[in-house]
């Protein structure tokens, strides 16, 4: 008969993100830094899709998807880590940002708000994940909304502060408007997320 203290060592070893379950072989230093580049790398490519809205300042782009994404899939630790060298590189100026911008005035413009949300919103995701908020379909979604809600909260006021402008208008042309494209990633993300947990489970059994 097994004892009770094996099995809930056994529950307690199962991985706490998609990170750690997808990459378990490495050494945790390498896996770390595997993902924390793999983020980056996503969020850089996600950056290029960008399209233009008309009236608004700021463009929609695939960048908010990857970032709560890789917060998600990484955790708080990883996935705030692997936004803040997601800025950083960009504001030394890899031109990683939306459009392959790049430079330290990026963070001064009316996106400047945005891409430090990022970091903020990884972060908190991040932390969502690692309690279970990416293993079923509401919660995911829910934790897509909290997460955009965070880049907003942060993006929105700088953007206010830059144009400048009233921040009902900037909540306007900075946030509603973004309102459909966001519903459909958010809709894709509940869907990836708790897919790619079924998966890794089908392969752990």
């Amino acid at each position: 008969m097994r004892s009770p203290i094996v099995t809930a060592s056994s529950v307690s070893s199962r991985p706490a993100t998609l990170g750690e379950a997808i990459v378990p072989r490495l050494a945790p230093m390498w896996r770390a830094a595997l993902l924390v580049v793999a983020g980056v790398a996503l969020t850089a490519v996600a950056a290029q899709i960008r399209f233009p809205i008309p009236g608004s300042p700021v463009p929609f782009t695939g960048q908010t998807a990857a970032v709560l994404l890789t917060g998600a899939a990484l955790g708080s630790r990883l996935g705030g880590m692997s936004m803040l060298l997601y800025v950083a590189l960009g504001a030394a100026g890899l031109p990683i940002f939306n459009g392959g911008a790049a430079g330290i005035e990026q963070l001064l413009g009316v996106t400047g708000g945005y891409l430090l949300g990022f970091v903020a919103a990884a972060t908190f995701v991040g932390w969502l994940a690692e309690r279970g908020w990416d293993r079923t379909v509401p919660q995911a979604a829910m934790l897509m909304v909290l997460g955009n809600l965070v880049i907003y909260l942060i993006g929105v006021p700088v953007l206010a502060a830059v144009r400048p402008m009233p921040l009902a208008e900037a909540i306007d042309v900075g946030a509603l408007v973004f309102i459909p494209g966001d519903a459909l990633k958010i809709a894709l993300a509940a869907g990836v997320l708790p897919a790619a947990w079924w998966f890794v489970g089908r392969r752990r059994d």
